[in-house]
């Protein structure tokens, strides 16, 4: 199985949209169609900080990562909040999550990113178990408020 990771295409809207239907489901989240609608369009727009790598296996999107990039106040580079991560299940376990991480992780190097930084649920073993090979939890616990 061969793994190939990219920069999303606008031919791929429909594969993702299935992907993304998938993922909001995992987390028992339901997002209005026109976010999901903005966030597409997002990727795709000069202006906006979001962008989008794929996974494909065998010439099928399996998966994808939504990150942006951002000051911060403690670095002097660019800081990556990698925001949503989610991989067929028909392909976990086969190095697909991996590779798009590692695929960030060496693009950051490339543009010079000071930090890759992600959040999970607490419930998410699969995932933890994969981001705990990367590095262990910093302690810090998120807090949200809806405005």
């Amino acid at each position: 199985m061969t793994v190939t990771i990219r920069d999303a295409h606008p031919e791929d809207e429909a594969r993702w949209r299935e992907l993304w239907a998938d993922y909001l489901a995992f987390y028992e989240v339901t997002v209005d169609a026109d976010i999901s609608d903005l966030t597409w369009r997002r990727v795709f727009d000069p202006a906006s900080a979001i962008s989008m790598r794929v996974a494909e296996v065998d010439g099928r999107v399996m998966g994808f990562a939504l990150y942006l990039t951002h000051e911060g106040t403690w670095i002097r580079n660019r800081d990556c909040y990698l925001e949503d991560l989610f991989v067929d299940p028909e392909a976990r376990g086969k190095g697909v999550g991996r590779a798009l991480i590692d695929d960030l992780v060496a693009l950051g190097k490339a543009e010079g990113w000071s930090r890759l930084y992600w959040h999970t649920s607490e419930e998410n073993k699969t995932a933890r178990a994969l981001y705990d090979s990367y590095v262990e939890s910093d302690g810090h616990i998120r807090y949200r408020i809806t405005l």
